[in-house]
């Protein structure tokens, strides 16, 4: 009699476990499913809030995000991959909903960005790439690169030794000295005689500038590939004592606005782009992608443009 009792304890108590793990299962597979339409909370990664560049970026973002009623947080990468490595970790913790990535090294931080997708996260890099994100929008910086150096190599006169203050690796930079090239290509009396990898930041560009202008006296023109590095080697070839340089760059910056503005000033031409657009549209595609939407492109290159003193009058700038 015990043991027929002792049996349909253990049976009851079998069936209610049972059930509620089943329940627990029911659960867990409802919020599985909100958390794989509701966009509640975005983060944003970026390079260095210290570029207006990026701070513009993060006006978009934020104010797509207040639109969507989703919270919105934003974090400094300071041109750190190890950083941005805790930062995902972090976010991950956060249990946000998407992440909007800017990163400091396209390749590097792959295995995080894939950290971030296996714990649910909708992950979407902007303006320039980033392994294992499930989309990509960015400027089309081949284009923006051809387009600063077609002004530069015209500016000179078609001749010339020029220099080429490069960057950090991220498909954004790459794909600019990229375009770089391909106008170069179709300028066979223009020579570089010196290429050196900076951080993207005013600082740096104006030290190697400085080494590279002791190198080569005699350049005619330097190609910056960020509006940063474009102004620090102008900063550069100014205490250098050069006045008749050509120097172009690439973002449409404020600061590159108001050197230009200037009319004496050696920075002569900037391939611009829309940081603000691009933040908004990366948060539109994460929306897409968490509503389980096909984008019709994974990767979107917003189209850039010269600003040089033709336009620069009626160039409307970052928001």
């Amino acid at each position: 009699m015990k043991a027929l009792k002792s049996a349909a304890l253990l049976g009851a108590l079998a069936l209610s476990a049972l059930s509620l793990s089943a329940c627990t299962e029911d659960m867990s597979a409802s919020a599985g499913g909100e958390q794989s339409t509701e966009v509640k909370a975005v983060g944003l990664m970026v390079q260095d809030l210290g570029n207006p560049f990026f701070n513009s970026m993060k006006n978009g973002v934020e104010a797509a995000a207040k639109d969507l009623g989703a919270t919105f947080s934003a974090q400094d990468g300071r041109q750190d991959l190890a950083a941005q490595n805790d930062q995902i970790d972090a976010f991950i913790q956060q249990g946000i909903d998407v992440l909007l990535i800017n990163a400091v090294d396209s390749e590097g931080v792959g295995p995080a960005v894939q950290r971030a997708r296996d714990a649910g996260i909708t992950v979407v890099a902007v303006d320039v790439g980033a392994k294992n994100a499930e989309a990509t929008v960015t400027t089309d910086n081949v284009q923006a690169g051809r387009l600063a150096c077609e002004s530069l190599i015209e500016q000179i006169g078609g001749k010339g030794e020029i220099l080429i203050v490069d960057g950090t690796p991220t498909t954004s930079i790459q794909d600019r000295v990229t375009g770089c090239e391909e106008a170069l290509a179709a300028a066979p009396d223009v020579k570089v005689v010196g290429q050196q990898n900076g951080d993207n930041g005013r600082e740096k560009a104006l030290t190697l500038t400085t080494d590279m202008l002791t190198a080569s006296p005699n350049i005619a023109g330097i190609f910056g590939v960020n509006d940063p590095t474009a102004l620090g080697a102008n900063l550069a070839a100014q205490q250098a004592g050069k006045t008749d340089l050509i120097i172009t760059g690439v973002d449409g910056s404020p600061e590159a606005v108001a050197e230009m503005g200037k009319g004496t000033s050696m920075f002569k031409g900037t391939a611009a782009q829309d940081p603000n657009l691009l933040g908004s549209t990366a948060l539109e595609m994460a929306v897409k992608l968490r509503a389980g939407e096909t984008l019709e492109e994974d990767t979107v290159l917003v189209p850039s443009s010269l600003v040089d003193a033709a336009n620069l009058a009626s160039y409307k700038g970052w928001k």
